[in-house]
């Protein structure tokens, strides 16, 4: 196991152009799950790569167990990385594709086959080992790239985006098979992916970036109960955040609080008249689109999310008093969109 750390990390494809990755600052605990979290072009994979050694940085450090490694290759950082189309050899079998990387760093022959077996037995694929890639699921694929990686017995495990070829069932099991297995080598993992549910289920902290900046580093309760900024407060969460802009302040509460008045928890709370618009029913839940209007602020679309043994009659043209505890609500400054203190209710 080892600590990643980046020192004003940065990097710039081409001059005169906003950097992919701008002075990020971070560090890994040792044997922890790290997600980097973002969209498409956030900055997330391009970091990972500096981190690999697959790409240079333009600025800082790069330290992998105390050392800076920048002018390391991949091989010499005792890394390992899962690709997220896994980049398997096709005319290897299953066994030959975990055994390359030993026959690559000249491990002896005649221990190829017990680390071989050891690291297809810890991933279940011990039954495969004759086959070809072709023969395989995409989740048997990907168990095959994990046992490929952990076969070197890395200080550091990079993963890219390793679940997102694979179907919404099959990547929930995946992704209990990944915690499992992360728990029993213990090594020190990031993870990246653009998928706020793996984030919030596999991380014990999650990096979110935008932009190429870091916006928030926190547990999955730290980022979403208390976002950093709007970036945050909308990025995490499905419906996102509901935000209300007033004077120099914006006022955030998630769709999950924003209920029936007479149905919000005891303490104070700030009422609104709600026009529903049109509903979705999605099973365990009903998530209703609607306007809030107030002399203090513009008609403003707002999402609430009710679970299924809420009273019913919320459809679509009804019109009803919704509500939100002071105890929900977020507060941003509207220049610089990040997390203030609370400010008085002006539409009281």
């Amino acid at each position: 196991m080892a600590v990643v750390e980046t020192r004003n990390l940065t990097k710039i494809f081409k001059q005169g152009e906003a950097g992919a990755v701008n002075d990020v600052n971070l560090a890994t605990r040792e044997g922890e799950f790290l997600v980097f979290l973002g969209p498409s072009g956030s900055g997330k994979t391009t970091l990972l790569r500096m981190i690999a050694g697959l790409e240079t940085p333009t600025a800082g450090e790069i330290l992998i167990g105390g050392k800076v490694v920048n002018e390391l290759s991949p091989r010499e950082r005792r890394i390992a990385m899962v690709f997220q189309s896994y980049a398997l050899y096709p005319h290897l079998s299953v066994y030959n594709n975990i055994c390359f990387p030993l026959k690559a760093q000249k491990v002896p022959r005649d221990q190829h086959r017990q680390k071989v077996e050891w690291a297809a037995g810890l991933l279940g694929i011990g039954r495969l080992l004759n086959r070809k890639p072709r023969e395989l699921s995409g989740g048997e694929r990907q168990r095959v790239a994990l046992a490929r990686a952990i076969v070197r017995e890395p200080a550091v495990f990079l993963l890219d985006e390793p679940l997102s070829n694979l179907d919404a069932k099959l990547r929930a099991s995946a992704r209990e098979e990944l915690e499992q297995f992360h728990k029993s080598v213990g090594t020190t993992t990031i993870y990246v992916t653009h998928d706020q549910v793996e984030a919030m289920a596999m991380g014990d902290r999650v990096v979110v970036l935008h932009q190429g900046v870091v916006r928030q580093i926190g547990t999955p309760k730290d980022v979403y109960e208390n976002p950093a900024d709007t970036f945050v407060a909308t990025f995490l969460g499905s419906p996102p955040m509901n935000l209300i802009e007033y004077s120099d302040i914006i006022v955030g509460f998630r769709p999950e609080g924003f209920l029936p008045a007479d149905l919000v928890p005891g303490g104070k709370q700030v009422s609104f008249r709600y026009r529903v618009k049109y509903v979705e029913y999605l099973g365990a839940e009903r998530v209703l689109y609607g306007n809030i209007e107030g002399s203090h602020f513009e008609s403003k679309e707002i999402i609430a999310r009710l679970s299924w043994n809420m009273p019913t009659g919320y459809d679509a043209g009804s019109v009803h008093d919704f509500a939100v505890a002071e105890s929900d609500l977020h507060f941003f400054d509207r220049k610089s969109e990040k997390r203030t203190n609370p400010r008085p209710f002006p539409w009281q």
